[in-house]
């Protein structure tokens, strides 16, 4: 089974993540991982870290001459503003010792109060260092791998960017993998070039007054087989992983499977997807994309639809939040960490991350295999039967 584990802190000297359960000879570069964490970094809303942080990976383990072999990866991503600010030194040093500076005043909307409290500490940096998002640069790297994984079977994962603050894209039209580029080169990650411009406004406009907004990304998975997950047990079930994946990733508070929200308000004559037998290819296919690929607990073979909605940023570059500063119990507002205006860009590719990682251990799990051949062969087996 494909698992990942992360460690690190968001000032610290570097992220690690170890990932299990790669089969042998899956062809993997450093370029591979550095593009997909070179999108993490996209979006218009970003604010200065993304200029003076920079992701640089080494690949500490389970990888040769450019294919795996079958043991845990190990990947490295340093944190290179740890290197040029003394201040981190002092103030992430694993040695024995205290900041002289403690972050007493909790942010509404983020871990510092609740982990305060649930660990003891009386500093918000002991919990908020590690809640950062960035620590989904580990994800990413990981998650680079499972679409390598996921390619090897014809399965590819993207997203794009469906509501920006109260913007939404008002188009159903989806964009495929070969719309990947323009995906990306949208300053919004917004396929839809009619509403692009108006979510830009709204970022320049929460800007302005240093506020921040949220927003909702659909991810897309083409080709996944028929059959991933299972109806047997609750924790076997596509969309219940799928939905705590992408759940798990900060600021994130609603995630629904294809039209999940909407059809919870249609009669069940309009509720579902109509299925014929397609006779050209000697597949059944689904009608429409109502149910996002998913019945049951398990793949159907379509197209697998995942939308997350993102809450607007708890940090503020004009903080106004109140809160009670943990000392002196008197009211105060939160203080402030460099931010961004937005992360929904960021975030939809994060959630492809997750997305696939969930496939890609699915798809181990069914399909089996300690080589990429063994796995391929399998899967091509499987689909041969159908």
């Amino acid at each position: 089974m494909l698992r990942y584990l992360t460690a690190g802190e968001s000032h610290g000297q570097a992220l690690v993540v170890i990932v299990e359960g790669l089969p042998a000879g899956l062809p993997v570069t450093m370029e591979d991982i550095q593009e997909e964490m070179g999108r993490r970094r996209l979006g218009f809303g970003r604010g200065p870290r993304q200029r003076f942080e920079v992701d640089e990976i080494l690949l500490l383990g389970g990888v040769r001459h450019g294919r795996t072999l079958g043991s845990p990866v190990a990947i490295q991503i340093q944190n290179t503003e740890w290197f040029r600010s003394d201040k981190w030194h002092e103030e992430m040093s694993p040695a024995p010792g205290q900041t002289k500076d403690p972050l007493t005043q909790p942010r509404p909307g983020h871990a510092d109060l609740a982990g305060m409290q649930k660990y003891g500490f009386t500093d918000a940096r002991d919990v908020l260092e590690r809640a950062s998002a960035r620590e989904t640069a580990a994800r990413v790297a990981a998650g680079a791998l499972a679409k390598l994984l996921l390619r090897s079977i014809g399965v590819e994962v993207l997203s794009h960017v469906i509501q920006m603050g109260d913007v939404r894209a008002p188009s159903q039209v989806r964009p495929t993998m070969s719309d990947l580029a323009a995906v990306d080169e949208s300053p919004v990650r917004c396929f839809d070039a009619s509403v692009e411009a108006r979510m830009v406004t709204a970022i320049e406009d929460a800007a302005r007054e240093g506020d921040s907004l949220g927003g909702v990304v659909e991810v897309l998975a083409y080709g996944v087989p028929v059959g991933l997950g299972s109806h047997v047990h609750w924790d076997r079930k596509i969309d219940s992983m799928l939905a705590q994946a992408v759940m798990s990733i900060q600021a994130v508070k609603g995630v629904e499977i294809g039209d999940g929200f909407e059809v919870a308000g249609r009669r069940g004559s309009q509720a579902h997807d109509a299925i014929e037998w397609d006779a050209t290819n000697g597949a059944y296919r689904r009608l429409s994309a109502l149910s996002g690929g998913t019945e049951g607990g398990m793949t159907t073979g379509e197209m697998v639809v995942v939308r997350a909605a993102m809450k607007p940023l708890a940090t503020l570059n004009k903080p106004t939040l109140q809160t009670v500063d943990t000392v002196t119990k008197e009211n105060t507002v939160s203080f402030k960490e460099r931010t961004d205006v937005t992360a929904v860009p960021a975030m939809g590719v994060v959630a492809e991350t997750m997305v696939a990682l969930v496939l890609a251990a699915e798809a181990q799990r069914k399909f089996g295999g300690d080589s990429v051949a063994e796995f391929q062969r399998n899967h091509r087996s499987f689909i041969e039967s159908l």
